[in-house]
């Protein structure tokens, strides 16, 4: 761990979630000299406490302890290479137009995989005045449901959230092919090329 950088590190991420140095010391159960003395690089915080201040950051823990993040790489502007992450505590829908470090609720999230559409995930698409028309049979219980339906092409990305007891009749504007990208929350991402 360099200090120096660790220090830096802490210090950005602690002015973009909000925090005077004082409101995260009593986060932390520590002074604001510790604090004041890990942003100038004076000293380090121990590890047990890394991984406390890497959650209330949004931060990686490793990313902390090296103090740097991750650089995403310039991406081709290609949105087929979407990702879609959805956080399991609080239900967040995410995406990246490429690879990313994507987190949430202190959480880092994996992209998630889809599967082929089959069965009640599989959706009846047509192409009606100039739209692609989307239905589905799937059920839409509180416990049981399809969170979100995306229709990704080359420069779009076009996503609908749904929720608990609301039909899925969706119109999406049709722009070259693309993929849908069904998820539910019981059973996980589904895609459909169309």
């Amino acid at each position: 761990m360099d200090p120096k950088k660790t220090g830096a590190l802490i210090a950005a991420a602690r002015r973009k979630a909000g925090f005077t140095q004082k409101q995260l010391a009593e986060r932390l159960s520590v002074t604001a000299q510790a604090i004041s003395k890990w942003e100038t690089g004076c000293g380090s915080p121990e590890l047990p406490l890394a991984g406390e201040i890497s959650r209330l950051l949004g931060l990686r823990l490793e990313d902390l302890l090296s103090g740097e993040l991750p650089k995403n790489q310039q991406d081709g502007g290609n949105m087929k290479k979407s990702r879609l992450y959805v956080c399991p505590e609080c239900g967040n829908i995410l995406a990246s137009s490429g690879s990313a470090a994507i987190s949430c609720c202190g959480k880092t999230l994996e992209a998630l995989l889809p599967a082929e559409a089959e069965g009640e995930h599989l959706p009846s698409v047509e192409y009606m005045d100039g739209e692609l028309y989307l239905h589905m049979e799937h059920p839409m219980e509180k416990k049981h449901f399809i969170s979100f339906i995306a229709y990704v092409n080359g420069d779009k990305l076009l996503l609908n959230r749904l929720y608990p007891e609301q039909g899925i009749d969706l119109r999406f504007p049709r722009n070259g092919h693309g993929w849908f990208y069904i998820y539910c929350n019981q059973h996980g991402l589904f895609r459909l090329r169309h």
